[in-house]
């Protein structure tokens, strides 16, 4: 018994789908690898009174430069929040950083604002709490992803002890 086979065409399309799927595989560059932090701004935002009392969540600011020949598109941003020499998260932002419409090569994102919901409360006045022997520095580990890829690191900064109204 003879078996079937695909006619030439069939192969020689099968194939060069196979090859396409994995150029454009390949040629993927990681966000981290092509999107660099500028302008970064962090500090303690004044959230202002929550059950009575004053509350303060650490925040980031940061624009994203395209350092790429290429236009860079959706692409998710993490801000993980951690409380100095502690390993566990304390709070975290999820959000787009690029979104659908593409950043050129060269462009830059408008500044992008992640806070955490957790933060510090207190009687004291704001300011007043940076120096409460209970205050704990805090840090925040930004991540990129693009599609179904993986979260990567983009950078690490401390969180200044300032008061952020904006």
């Amino acid at each position: 018994m003879r078996r079937p086979t695909l006619p030439h065409f069939a192969v020689a399309m099968f194939c060069g789908l196979c090859l396409a799927v994995v150029g454009a595989a390949c040629n993927r560059v990681a966000p981290t690898e092509v999107l660099e932090p500028l302008d970064v701004v962090t500090g303690w935002y004044d959230v202002g009174i929550e059950d009575g009392k004053n509350k303060i969540v650490p925040s980031v600011s940061v624009k994203l430069r395209n350092k790429s020949d290429r236009p860079v598109r959706s692409v998710q941003i993490n801000a993980i929040f951690k409380r100095v020499a502690e390993a566990e998260m304390w709070g975290e932002h999820f959000g787009w950083a690029v979104d659908r419409e593409p950043l050129p090569a060269g462009g830059v994102t408008p500044p992008v604002v992640l806070r955490s919901a957790l933060g510090y409360t207190s009687d004291e006045a704001r300011l007043k709490m940076f120096q409460n022997s209970q205050f704990v520095d805090a840090k925040v580990e930004i991540f990129l992803k693009q599609g179904s890829g993986v979260w990567a690191k983009l950078a690490e900064f401390p969180i200044e002890r300032q008061l952020l109204t904006q």
